[in-house]
């Protein structure tokens, strides 16, 4: 194949170590290949930055291998001395079987990026993935409190303290007063129900009952061990949370305006900034950013059929937080997204339908949020929940509900009601 780039560099990338492959021109019409092998320490990295330098390399092209190029990247990108720096999937790179070696995979890597058969995957600017690095944080924090929270329950459970089953949550503030007071040693269930606040005490009778329980020295010791992890958790979320308004305040306007589309809180929006940018410019249009995400159908035919229409791998930190946004769009009244869901959903929809609608409403999601972050003062714009109905074809429902009828074994005649003068 025809060279394109004359001057490459392909990096086999490994947690102590980088095999590089640099490929120029020979002088004579051919081409000249040069590896070298370098530590995966800082002055390793920069002793091959300065041989790429040397050999006057305009593009660099490395695999993206668990989270080993990053320290890589970040020094090479110093100073912007490269052309372009490629960090490639692992899956779009096929070396020949059984001849895989760390010299063939760089030498291999260099010649796909000299004829151009590489592309890039997208690495946000130095300060994004800052804010990735935050937000990604807090998302784990916040699972892991969860299932704090569950292993809670769980202790109460084996006490036999049926507090869950009563309180819609467990560490409400009344919950957290009654926890505290059995965790003190109090097990009087009456003096504990008397703990209730609010509308919980139209539930005192109930509490009673569930709080007269087999609570122990064990479970006191357990239960104060998870509430201190939780308050550490919380105390831990808040931080972060103050952090990550400090570190997207270039992106405010943004946040704000995204917040515009139901489902979509604060949380929601700073995810969405730093998991693709808000840079639009790197997507040509609102498809490759659903593609990259993971939130479009797949799409797989061969021979005229067509197979699993299942969705991509894609950025799954992105997807979950769209996904969840979803679901509480789902929730809100006469609205598109709502109507979206149960469309696709249907009305008797089974747990795999429900699911399939929640991808396809967060789809939706992602597509208004790229116009948003497209244009600068752009925001949702809704659409109403009868947006679906008013566009149906009244003949073509006409027939279709028909023919439901029909096959359930009704014969329809229809007669055309006369509209008042």
């Amino acid at each position: 194949m025809e060279v394109i780039i004359e001057r490459v560099a392909g990096l086999d990338i490994h947690k102590k170590s980088i095999t590089a492959c640099v490929r120029t021109p020979d002088g004579h019409g051919g081409r000249a290949e040069q590896v070298r092998t370098f530590s995966a320490f800082l002055g390793g990295l920069e002793a091959l930055r300065a041989w790429l330098l040397e050999e006057r390399v305009s593009h660099v092209a490395m695999e993206a291998t668990s989270s080993y190029w990053l320290p890589v990247w970040r020094v090479l990108e110093e100073g912007e001395v490269f052309v372009e720096l490629l960090l490639c999937n692992a899956r779009h790179i096929k070396h020949v079987p059984g001849r895989k070696t760390d010299v063939k995979d760089a030498c291999w890597l260099a010649q796909l990026c000299e004829v151009g058969l590489l592309h890039g995957s997208f690495v946000p600017p130095p300060e994004i993935r800052r804010l990735r690095t935050v937000t990604r944080y807090r998302k784990r924090l916040v699972q892991l409190r969860t299932s704090e929270v569950q292993r809670v329950e769980k202790t109460l459970e084996d006490a036999v303290c049926k507090l869950g089953s009563v309180a819609s949550s467990t560490l409400t503030k009344s919950g957290r007063a009654m926890i505290d007071a059995l965790i003190a040693g109090e097990r009087d269930p009456e003096t504990l129900a008397e703990l209730a606040k609010a509308r919980l005490r139209n539930k005192i009778p109930e509490l009673t009952e569930a709080l007269d329980s087999r609570f122990d020295d064990h479970h006191a010791v357990q239960l104060r061990q998870l509430l201190d992890h939780i308050d550490w958790f919380d105390a831990t979320i808040d931080g972060l949370n103050q952090r990550i308004v400090s570190m997207t305040q270039p992106w405010s306007d943004v946040i704000e305006r995204l917040q515009t589309i139901p489902g979509v809180g604060r949380r929601t929006a700073e995810v969405i900034v730093a998991e693709t940018g808000a840079e639009m410019s790197r997507f040509p249009d609102h498809r490759h950013l659903a593609s990259w995400a993971g939130l479009c159908p797949g799409h797989n035919e061969s021979g005229g059929k067509r197979r699993s229409g299942r969705t991509r791998h894609g950025d799954v930190w992105l997807a979950d937080a769209l996904t969840e946004a979803a679901w509480a769009a789902i929730r809100t009244k006469d609205t598109y997204l709502q109507a979206k869901f149960w469309r696709v959903a249907g009305p008797r929809a089974d747990s795999h339908a429900r699911s399939k609608a929640a991808i396809a409403v967060a789809h939706k999601i992602l597509i208004a949020a790229y116009h948003i972050m497209a244009a600068p003062d752009a925001v949702y714009h809704e659409l109403g929940g009868d947006f679906f109905a008013s566009r149906d074809n009244p003949e073509r429902r006409r027939d279709r509900l028909v023919s439901q009828l029909a096959k359930l074994g009704y014969d329809v005649d229809l007669t055309p009601t006369v509209a008042p003068a």
